[in-house]
């Protein structure tokens, strides 16, 4: 670490001291806002409210909003996630442990903090994720086994012969990210299992390669209208137009659009900026795929392969992971029970397939998928005589071992998410959303999108995003053009700054698809995602006053390409310089 990152460090530990300080001496965090339920009246459908117990007011102050910013920022200081997030966590339960009678005259109660780390922190993290824990598992076990057997391998060489170029390879891996638009925890963790092979072979860094999964997972899921995505926002719509009003939103959704927009422009354009340069540069003319960080899956990388491996050693468990996936996920959701909650209002008939994705767990489904994947790979590459019964059991334990970081990414994650959620930092972003509407006016979806992203990326949940936010936009703009318009800024801000974030389960997914050590991936992928934020702020902006997407999309696309050109320019000579560089380091 340099002289220059120890002092940040230092202070930055001064003042993380004494905001908790300032935290426990005070009770600041005490304050309340306004429920959000019940409008401050305690009272819903003539009964107590359930959130505030009909108090009329629920805890939510900005005090909320610091851990995650301490977590965040640690995080991007000291390029080591594990112990920024646990300082994060410790800080959320110290903040949350202030009550009016405390220890030694002060607000703290070091019981109460332990309790709210481990109970509703990290014990709650396991409970709710333990579906994704065994998902990940056993997708680790399927990759490995297909390694094993040649299949990754075979895969590659075929692309080598088919897919020619850096470009075409980055566009392949694009494509697939949108053509599985289920649901994001499969989208990243299958296209990364997928085309691993193909953009090692052609030299594209880890980085690139996350940014790649993460870019095709999010954004796809919130503008694809048959996707768990869209399913959950349609149940937050009155009257049963939810999904309508998805499906109407799709036009002004500028996020998700313009990083499609960015992806494709940026691989033609063939530059990169920020650090992603760095990486690419090291990934193509010095065969370093990673520049920085342990090698994730160098347990595998280092492994004999049965060299009579095919590709449908590959393809053919992939695609029957993705068909009994899918099945899983409507079964879950109910599509064959005859659910009251799946009958379509029009026919009558329960098996509706957009309501059963509204209604599934896929911390359910994926897993008992997963299961029949992988029972179904051991059975077909015994059959095929590319790996013995020993060699799959020798598999399961490497296969879990590379699924350790994102699974202990993934618990401190969530166990922060679950403290924030606690303090209240919903209610309190909420208050600040009610308040400012009436004089917003024009201004407002450009608002709603910047506060949906901050939102998003402190507490790591487009979900619980666009779940607090949805009500407040429909109630600010009960009908019209702009409603629509609002609907849009609020699941474009949630899905950017989910993608932004380190503590989204989504970006630690992308990190674990691709085998790429997560803050690599987050500092390489922040420039980027900012560049796309930046624009579709300026087009809700526009939006908000012409109001036709069939004019603002074309301008907010010739602006994204637009900015790519000048961002290409002003870094045209960053390759010589890197080039420079290496000369005089040798």
């Amino acid at each position: 670490m340099t002289k220059t990152k120890k002092i940040v460090l230092a202070v930055a530990a001064v003042v993380i001291v004494g905001l908790l300080v300032w935290a426990v001496v005070s009770g600041g965090s005490l304050g309340t806002v306004k429920c959000p339920d019940c409008g401050g009246t305690g009272i819903v459908d003539d009964a107590d409210c359930e959130t505030c117990l009909g108090a009329g007011e629920v805890r939510g102050t900005w005090w909320a909003l610091l851990p995650p910013i301490i977590a965040i920022g640690l995080a991007l200081i000291t390029k080591e996630v594990y112990s920024s997030l646990a300082i994060g966590l410790v800080s959320g339960g110290i903040i949350y442990a202030t009550e009016a009678n405390g220890l030694f005259g002060s607000h703290f109660h070091p019981l109460a903090a332990m309790n709210e780390i481990n109970g509703s922190g990290l014990i709650t993290a396991v409970r709710d994720t333990a579906g994704v824990f065994i998902f990940l598992i056993e997708l680790g076990i399927i990759v490995a086994l297909i390694n094993k057997a040649g299949g990754s391998q075979a895969f590659g060489r075929w692309a080598a012969k088919h897919i020619k170029t850096r470009t075409g390879a980055m566009l392949a891996t694009f494509a697939l990210g949108v053509l599985i638009f289920i649901d994001d925890y499969f989208n990243c963790l299958t296209v990364g299992s997928v085309m691993k092979p193909v953009t090692d072979g052609h030299k594209i860094s880890r980085a690139k390669f996350a940014y790649l999964i993460d870019a095709t997972a999010a954004p796809v899921c919130m503008i694809a209208p048959v996707s768990s995505w869209a399913a959950a926002v349609a149940t937050y719509a009155e009257d049963g137009q939810g999904l309508k009003l998805f499906i109407t939103a799709i036009p002004y959704n500028f996020y998700s659009l313009l990083t499609f927009v960015f992806i494709i422009a940026i691989c033609f354009m063939s530059f990169d900026y920020g650090s992603m340069a760095m990486h690419e540069y090291n990934a193509m003319y010095k065969d370093d795929l990673y520049t920085t960080g342990e090698r994730v899956d160098k347990e595998l990388e280092n492994e004999e392969v049965n060299p009579n491996g095919k590709v449908i050693d590959l393809i053919l468990p992939v695609l029957v992971l993705i068909a009994i996936s899918v099945f899983a996920l409507i079964y879950v959701g109910g599509f064959f029970d005859g659910n009251p909650d799946n009958i379509d209002p029009v026919t009558g008939n329960y098996h509706n397939f957009i309501n059963s994705f509204g209604n599934t767990d896929a911390t359910v489904g994926l897993p008992w998928a997963g299961a029949i994947a992988l029972v179904f790979t051991i059975v077909y590459l015994m059959i095929r005589k590319v790996a013995t019964f020993k060699e799959c059991m020798d598999a399961v334990p490497k296969g879990f071992m590379a699924m350790v970081p994102p699974i202990l990414i993934l618990t401190f994650a969530t166990a922060l998410k679950n403290i924030t959620t606690d303090l209240g930092a919903k209610y309190f972003v909420a208050d600040l959303m009610s308040n400012g509407a009436e004089s917003l006016a024009n201004f407002l979806p450009a608002i709603i999108f910047l506060v949906a992203v901050f939102l998003s990326f402190s507490t790591g949940t487009s979900w619980g995003t666009f779940g607090i936010l949805i009500p407040i936009v429909l109630a600010i703009f009960p009908s019209g053009e702009l409603q629509v318009i609002g609907m849009s800024a609020c699941l474009a801000g949630a899905v950017c700054g989910d993608h932004c974030s380190p503590i989204s389960d989504t970006t630690i997914m992308s990190s674990a698809g691709a085998q790429c050590n997560h803050i690599n991936h987050v500092s390489t992928q922040l420039p980027y995602a900012i560049t796309v934020a930046a624009v579709s702020f300026v087009s809700f902006i526009i939006a908000g006053f012409v109001q036709n997407w069939m004019i603002v999309l074309p301008i907010a696309i010739v602006l994204m390409i637009a900015t790519l050109f000048i961002i290409k320019f002003i870094t045209r000579n960053r390759l010589a310089a890197l080039k420079e560089a290496d000369k005089a380091a040798k």
